[in-house]
């Protein structure tokens, strides 16, 4: 049963950027987020515990990224939620 044509999106562009957000945008989100876990905690059990939730982190802020109206905005929460995430590291904490 295919997917009803009036939820899909029309723009090539949007597309694009809904790819890019997902693979990219959910890659810098869960890597600065393990980086943050590794500057509060020991950075041996992050790496450990990473293996696990990376993936599972990155599969879920792709989704996100797929499910959200505009592209834009997705693109716009990940460079946030990067840039907060690397906060210790930007200002040498």
């Amino acid at each position: 049963m295919p997917a009803n044509k009036k939820y899909l999106t029309k723009s090539p562009f949007q597309k694009f950027l809904k790819i890019t957000a997902g693979f990219l945008g959910g890659y810098c989100v869960m890597i600065s987020f393990h980086y943050l876990l590794g500057y509060i905690f020991e950075p041996k059990n992050v790496i450990i515990t990473a293996a696990f939730t990376g993936y599972t982190l990155w599969a879920i802020l792709m989704l996100l990224a797929f499910l959200s109206k505009s592209a834009w905005k997705i693109w716009l929460y990940y460079i946030l939620l990067t840039a907060l995430f690397s906060i210790p590291f930007l200002l040498k904490l």
